[in-house]
């Protein structure tokens, strides 16, 4: 969650980023190599996750990796494998501890190590753990995440996941410091600066991944980088990475409901008004008649690419083209015609969030714009609603990662496990200039570079934060060489694989993409 997982949608004030040297091991440091340091989630204002001074580190180091052997009972099969749940620790370049990364592993035993396929896995946020996908989508335990159904209070009781990739690659999944239970070990402000900035941010994941595949001898593993969310951003960056500064070639890239350019969320884009409003219209006609896949969203997808974007350009300032095009979206999304008026015809999510179903008192989710909550202030002219299809999962999440983590994995670190943390996003450098950030530039050079290397992208149908008609477009525009990158649209919303059929969907595209 991806997601993501909240995806900062205004980038107006960039402020500059900061790239230093690091190096992990697990051990004491030897000589120390260069790369910058990063981070993801924020658990920078916890003592936990802020020591005071060398001993405070000392105090609150993560424990020694535990290494358990597990069997899992599932449709027709049983899988055996050794899970790992520990950390690796990212030193500056002077040989200073600067953070503990932590992961979990598992590995299918009996298997050849040198062809068997290893997945490294990160969700987004910034500021969100891989809890999303292990316990949502791909790991050997499942977490029912239907934001429609669960609430705070339900069961965390995680089961057999059935559509677990580890049938066919190993999976590590990586909590980026200041997310689950990684940490910052070093005191001080530059530390956190360091870490929070994309680029600092990239070349740690990079780092870990490189030193996980050393200490466990699967350097010559074909490898595989998933992200989700702001995974988008981080994946190509990732993978280039890998590629020009950590010595390690990458098979496949697989992004799950990815943000690859935040020009797709600016306030002043016109833009993001074509990547929203096919899913918008496959939100309405979800709600007349359930079933809704993409192929019902061609007619959508042609209009926003045409007439709608013609009178988008236009502006307001011609009125016959933007009562046009009001009319079209009124009737498109079931939203009364005087209020598309109003507006123009240009929803910004929020508004569309509400407006849909405003007669009822109901808005829609943000990650699942098909789940309909009850709005708290009604009669407001303010916002003051959360995401029903997103608030209610953190609860339940939460405290399945932690019984997996420490009962069943037997690594008992101390602190709060941090599935979501705002901390971090707060203080996040999305760096400085008049670019917004954007992954487009390295997925063009990755796919340039290799040209065995494989991309799969996934989009959920009624996802309002990261829309799949808005990479689409993106993707249209890549040269001839990114043939190899391949998109699909399942049914669902920013984590479609809540859904069953849309997760066993994904699994099969990931499993043909491998093999």
């Amino acid at each position: 969650m991806r997601i993501v997982r909240p995806i900062v949608l205004s980038l107006l004030i960039l402020l500059s980023a900061a790239v230093a040297s690091v190096r992990a091991d697990d051990a004491a440091p030897e000589t120390p190599a260069a790369a910058a340091p990063t981070g993801q989630k924020g658990g920078g204002a916890r003592a936990a996750n802020a020591p005071s001074s060398a001993t405070t580190a000392e105090q609150h180091k993560l424990p020694p990796d535990s290494v358990t052997k597990q069997t899992l009972d599932l449709p027709g099969r049983k899988l055996a494998f050794t899970a790992t749940a520990g950390s690796i620790r990212l030193f500056d370049d002077k040989g200073e501890a600067q953070a503990d990364i932590a992961y979990i592993a598992y590995q299918l035993d009996g298997t050849d190590r040198a062809s068997r396929p290893v997945t490294f896995v990160f969700n987004g946020g910034p500021g969100a753990s891989s809890a999303w996908l292990q316990l949502g989508n791909n790991g050997p335990w499942r977490l029912a995440l239907n934001g429609d159904a669960v609430t705070p209070s339900t069961s965390p009781d995680l089961k057999p996941n059935a559509e677990t990739w580890l049938d066919f690659t190993d999976l590590v999944f990586v909590d980026p410091v200041g997310t689950g239970y990684s940490r910052f070990v070093a005191p001080g402000d530059e530390v956190r600066k360091k870490f929070y900035s994309v680029d600092g941010d990239v070349a740690s994941i990079a780092l870990t991944i490189r030193r996980w595949l050393e200490k466990n001898d699967r350097l010559l593993s074909p490898k595989y980088v998933v992200g989700e969310s702001y995974g988008g951003i981080r994946g190509p960056k990732v993978v280039r990475n890998l590629q020009m500064q950590q010595g390690v070639g990458v098979s496949g890239l697989i992004l799950l409901s990815p943000v690859l350019d935040f020009r797709e969320f600016s306030g002043s884009s016109i833009l993001q008004y074509v990547w929203s409003l096919p899913s918008y219209a496959a939100v309405a006609r979800e709600k007349e008649k359930p079933g809704v896949t993409r192929a019902d969203m061609k007619d959508v997808e042609a209009y926003a690419r045409t007439d709608f974007l013609v009178d988008l350009v236009k502006g307001q300032v011609d009125v016959d083209a933007t009562n046009r095009l009001a009319d079209k979206v009124a009737a498109l999304t079931g939203i009364d015609q005087a209020v598309s008026r109003r507006l123009g015809g240009r929803f910004d999510v929020a508004e569309f969030r509400r407006e849909f179903d405003r007669r009822n008192g109901k808005v829609t989710g943000r990650y699942d714009a098909s789940v309909l909550g009850t709005d708290p202030y009604p009669d407001s002219s303010f916002f003051h609603f959360g995401d029903p299809s997103g608030d209610s999962l953190q609860a339940p999440l939460t405290s399945a990662a932690v019984d997996l983590i420490t009962r069943k994995l037997n690594w008992r670190p101390d602190g709060s496990y941090e599935v979501l943390n705002p901390a971090v996003e707060r203080a996040w450098d999305f760096g400085r200039g008049l670019q917004p950030l954007q992954s487009v530039t390295e997925l063009r050079q990755i796919l340039a570079l290799d040209p065995k290397l494989k991309v799969l992208v996934a989009h959920g149908l009624f996802d309002l934060a990261t829309p799949y008609f808005g990479s689409q477009v993106e993707l249209d525009q890549l040269p001839p060489f990114a043939a190899r990158v391949k998109l699909v649209v399942y049914p669902g919303g920013h984590m479609f694989y809540s859904r069953d059929a849309s997760r066993q969907a994904f699994r099969g595209e990931v499993e043909a993409l491998m093999k």
